[in-house]
């Protein structure tokens, strides 16, 4: 069973558990003729939407793709989080605006045993189903099923709050139903909003996880003929599609039938092991002793000495155009690129006399 399966099999049984607690409690709220436990019945149908948005939106993501969307439509499956997030958001402040009510107007509660039975089974029921659902979310990677389970935790701490609070008051005569939901409230919109920036990131573009950064730079720089690896770029278009760029470092004396194999060899790994279409790009390192390799040894040593540069890499000269570039990741308080590059090549422009400098600004998108 693939990933977007399993998703869709754990939606299922949200779906069916939420139906089957709706029927269990519209069956005990006729018999006992509770128009409440009636209602809370139709509640938890809609309990069940959070379900059936993250099988529609797994379904949705699973197009092909086309013309228009080359990369498919796996970041569909961020909609669907943000849609459920906000659900959860939108329940939290409701339930924070009734608590504050009651916090002002507090009432006293009334319970049967009908009632406390009910109570018991939902609260049950939600936190085993919310577990599974969040715990099946994060071993899936799967934003929407980590938002819907914490939905039916969130439901069932919400009726485990009210069921504390009205046995304190029946206890002892004190009322905490207000003051216990706005605090759980508070909790369930920071999770909310904990919820909602996690696809909203992925849609924004966030930065690659620093682990599978350094895995992926480990990986590259182990193949034979890799002296470095810099501009590692990396896209989500979904969990399923991730694209990727990085440039290498080889010596100049390798042929371009080596440097194809190399690079071949790089991105057929990194699509078997990460799931990562990459686009290997080449650095030449000059050898010998030669005008090149000196003005390389020169330059580079120069650029990675200053203090506001953090890398050096992608040195070019060519003779013919009687020029030389390099690039540089400056340090993150150089906000001025321009005017810093401007800087850059005055500095260097001694230890190449007569060549025309270029500096090329880079910047880390890996962190």
């Amino acid at each position: 069973m693939d990933r977007s399966q399993e998703i869709i099999r754990t939606s299922w049984i949200g779906i069916i558990a939420n139906v089957l607690l709706a029927g269990f409690k519209a069956a005990v709220g006729i018999l006992a003729s509770s128009v409440a436990i009636v209602m809370d019945a139709v509640n938890n149908l809609s309990d069940a939407l959070s379900s059936v948005i993250t099988i529609v939106g797994t379904k949705l993501s699973q197009r092909p793709a086309d013309r228009k969307h080359p990369f498919g439509f796996g970041r569909i499956e961020y909609f669907s989080a943000i849609i459920i997030a906000v659900i959860v958001l939108s329940a939290g402040i409701t339930s924070l605006i009734e608590s504050v009510k009651k916090i002002f107007d507090p009432t006293e509660p009334s319970y049967t045993t009908t009632t406390l039975v009910v109570i018991v089974v939902a609260i049950v029921v939600k936190l085993i189903l919310g577990q599974y659902v969040k715990r099946k979310g994060e071993q899936l990677k799967s934003d929407a099923l980590i938002a819907s389970g914490s939905d039916a935790l969130f439901d069932a701490v919400i009726t485990l709050a009210t069921l504390v609070s009205a046995g304190v008051m029946l206890l002892w005569g004190v009322s905490l139903d207000g003051i216990l939901g706005a605090l759980i409230s508070i909790v369930i919109i920071k999770a909310g909003i904990e919820m909602l920036a996690s696809p909203v990131n992925e849609l924004l573009g966030t930065s690659i996880p620093a682990e599978l950064k350094k895995q992926i730079i480990k990986e590259v720089s182990d193949f034979e003929g890799v002296h470095g690896v810099f501009d590692l770029i990396l896209h989500n278009y979904g969990p399923d599609i991730k694209i990727s760029s990085l440039h290498i470092n080889v010596y100049d004396t390798m042929s371009a039938h080596d440097i194809h194999g190399l690079t071949r060899k790089i991105t057929m790994q990194m699509i078997e092991r990460h799931g990562i279409i990459m686009t290997v790009g080449v650095y030449a390192v000059a050898t010998g002793e030669n005008r090149h390799a000196e003005l390389q040894a020169k330059v580079m040593q120069a650029l990675a000495d200053h203090q506001d540069i953090v890398q050096v890499h992608g040195f070019y000269y060519s003779e013919k155009e009687n020029m030389l570039s390099v690039d540089v990741v400056p340090d993150i308080s150089i906000h001025d690129d321009t005017a810093f590059v401007c800087q850059l090549t005055h500095e260097i422009q001694p230890l190449a006399p007569g060549l025309q400098v270029v500096i090329v600004v880079d910047h880390n998108y890996s962190e």
